[in-house]
């Protein structure tokens, strides 16, 4: 009898195990279904707000001065899609690590930039690519995905892609000057540590790293586009 009693016990301890198990992955895919849908409403206000702008001021000057708090809130927020977004945390940490880059480290650090013709670039790029890709998640999870989402899915970003990295890169190219004459972000021998690290250079070596990085990306994506736009299920794993 008390080895049965053991047994039985031991099954109860297994089964309730598995029910905790399973309710936390629930919790986990809710979570997740939640973040995406969130996100397309993110990158809609967004561009919402700078539609808005342009309309009321006929400009892209003060453009990003008009948006830069919910762009740097919601591109640092998108620090959380690394773990959330069904793709590869390699690859989308780099792309969500590059924007904040961008982000806080050139546009918000360099203001003389922030009225290039190059921020808006990388700003209108970023914000239909998003607002594409989380369309594309967020009917996926309502099982109801419209075959002109799905084909903006896989053929905006042929255009979008190069556009984005465009401003990037001559955005960076722009902020040089600045950075070369001021030496921000930069540290000079002599010190008590030792160490020396110079900005401009850094910038230099982050716009020759979009040589190998960028065409990994970009054809993958047409790898996948040809595979989904030919009505093959795949899983999506480094977009």
């Amino acid at each position: 009898v008390h080895q049965l009693d053991l047994a039985i016990s031991q099954c109860v301890h297994i089964s309730e195990h598995h029910v905790v198990h399973h309710k936390y992955i629930s919790v986990v895919l809710s979570s997740k279904e939640l973040y995406k849908i969130l996100f397309f409403f993110r990158w809609l206000v967004l561009a919402i707000a700078m539609v808005r702008f342009y309309m009321e001021k006929g400009t892209h000057r003060g453009l990003y001065k008009s948006v830069q708090k919910t762009l740097k809130f919601f591109q640092t927020f998108a620090l959380l899609e690394v773990r959330i977004v069904p793709t590869s945390v390699l690859v989308t940490g780099v792309q969500v690590s590059s924007r904040i880059f961008m982000v806080w480290l050139i546009t918000h650090s360099i203001k003389p930039i922030q009225n290039e013709e190059s921020v808006v670039l990388f700003l209108v790029a970023w914000t239909v690519t998003e607002i594409t890709r989380y369309s594309f998640y967020t009917f996926s999870l309502l099982d109801h995905l419209p075959y002109f989402i799905k084909w903006a899915r896989y053929n905006f970003f042929i255009i979008l892609y190069p556009v984005g990295v465009a401003g990037e890169l001559l955005t960076i190219y722009a902020a040089l000057p600045y950075v070369k004459k001021t030496g921000m972000f930069s540290i000079r021998l002599p010190n008590k540590y030792n160490v020396s690290f110079d900005y401009y250079y850094f910038l230099l070596i982050t716009m020759a790293s979009y040589i190998p990085l960028f065409p990994q990306l970009y054809f993958h994506m047409l790898r996948q586009r040809r595979k989904v736009l030919h009505g093959e299920v795949i899983v999506e794993k480094d977009d």
